[in-house]
């Protein structure tokens, strides 16, 4: 991996987990909840990370990226993402502390989903690959999905509850804004080095 590609991945990982916090008190504000409803591209990632972008992946899995970080990278995501809005001290309390229980739990389910993991994949590498096993993985992937997408779900309605109206929209209208501005980035990165122009 060259130096350039190593730092635009590193660059893009850092967006994509201040974008999780972002979508998380954005989604509780309503505006993109049949977006995030609909998970991470592929869905449950249960035969490794990153092969089909599920949760835990490098595909844009919500929870997945909020399980991850200490608590005081995440106080600090939930800050920037609260700076501009006028919380006060009481709210950013309140928002931080379903941050940061969403993000244990998650965590935990995201454990979780690495013993199915390693199961799906040892399915595959076995000389005989056993259909009803690989089917019954993928309904128990399925189940932990959806439980973690409740989760998270959970922890967006009770950071609606803390947020004033005014301040849902200001952050939907700023996650909207932001969500164009990382599409256009995976378009550039797409397009290569050379189409960049």
């Amino acid at each position: 991996m060259s130096a350039t590609t190593h730092t635009t991945t590193r660059t893009l990982r850092r967006a994509v987990g201040r974008m999780a916090i972002t979508a998380l008190l954005a989604v509780a504000a309503g505006v993109t909840l049949p977006v995030w409803a609909q998970g991470a591209p592929g869905g449950p990632d249960m035969w490794g990370p990153g092969m089909m972008g599920g949760p835990g992946g490098p595909g844009m899995g919500g929870h997945g990226m909020m399980a991850m970080g200490s608590p005081e990278r995440i106080g600090r995501m939930v800050d920037r993402m609260l700076d501009g809005l006028k919380a006060t001290d009481a709210q950013r309390t309140q928002v931080k502390q379903i941050a940061l229980a969403a993000a244990a739990d998650l965590k935990a389910q995201r454990e979780a989903g690495r013993a199915l993991r390693q199961k799906g994949l040892q399915i595959l590498a076995a000389p005989t690959v056993d259909a009803a096993a690989a089917e019954s993985l993928r309904q128990q992937a399925l189940a932990q999905h959806d439980q973690a997408s409740k989760r998270m779900l959970q922890a967006m309605l009770d950071i609606a509850k803390v947020l004033t109206p005014e301040q849902r929209a200001t952050l939907g209208a700023r996650m909207t804004q932001r969500a164009e501005i990382m599409q256009e980035r995976i378009q550039r990165m797409q397009r290569g080095p050379a189409q960049k122009s």
